[in-house]
């Protein structure tokens, strides 16, 4: 070892090696990179071909390569592409989709209004938890989830049920009215009775305006306006 450069006299070699290697990597790419944009051959194979005629460094390698090319774009595209069927249960348009359905018709909630509600409340992720104790796709506190039969708060399917019951018990109680009805479900009935409407407090404003937005964004996905 040099200590004054830091490398050794063996390592020369090694950076000899990794230049060529750079050097085949590029020009594999821009071999690749023709085809795929119709300035080649037209074909990997009319690719290879000519890389093996020429000779040198990049040969091997656009041969080693070889197996490893997908066949098409499209093919490159689904390989990278994960699928989102767990995520997205539904009909692929609202993740969830078909249990909001279920739920809202069985209550007789928008199913776009409980759509923008869970957003606003987990994102659709399942799994959240709030450090209030709020658990699940539409927030439940764990007594008003037992209240509503729910024994796995982190269930789908238990959790959307318990919200479209609950929004649709707010929604009786305030006479159909969707903003103190959310407000309701975020700061509780006593707040929204004791200002007779959305309490002033920032966070139960602020929620209303967002569930409100976001129902109106899933309206179309559940065939009508808000």
């Amino acid at each position: 070892m040099n200590p004054a450069v830091g490398i050794s006299s063996g390592a020369t070699g090694g950076i000899g090696a990794a230049s060529q290697a750079a050097a085949r990597v590029a020009q594999l790419q821009s071999m690749i990179q023709a085809v795929e944009t119709g300035s080649g051959k037209g074909s990997f194979g009319a690719a290879l071909a000519e890389a093996t005629a020429a000779g040198g460094p990049a040969t091997s390698a656009l041969g080693e390569a070889t197996a490893l090319t997908p066949t098409s774009t499209a093919a490159t595209t689904a390989a990278a592409v994960p699928t989102t069927t767990a995520a997205s249960p539904g009909n692929g348009t609202v993740p969830f989709q078909s249990l909001i359905e279920e739920s809202c018709a069985r209550y007789g909630v928008d199913p776009a209004l409980l759509a923008g509600l869970i957003e606003q409340e987990s994102h659709f992720d399942p799994t959240v938890g709030s450090s209030a104790g709020a658990q699940g796709l539409t927030e439940l506190m764990p007594e008003t989830a037992a209240s509503l039969g729910v024994t796995d708060p982190h269930d789908p399917a238990q959790s959307i049920d318990a919200g479209a019951r609950l929004l649709s018990e707010k929604l009786a109680e305030f006479g159909g009215d969707t903003e103190l009805a959310l407000a309701a479900y975020n700061a509780g009935s006593g707040a929204v009775q004791q200002y007779h409407g959305i309490p002033p407090y920032p966070e139960t404003q602020e929620y209303v305006k967002k569930v409100l937005g976001y129902a109106a964004g899933y309206a179309n996905a559940f065939g009508g306006a808000l």
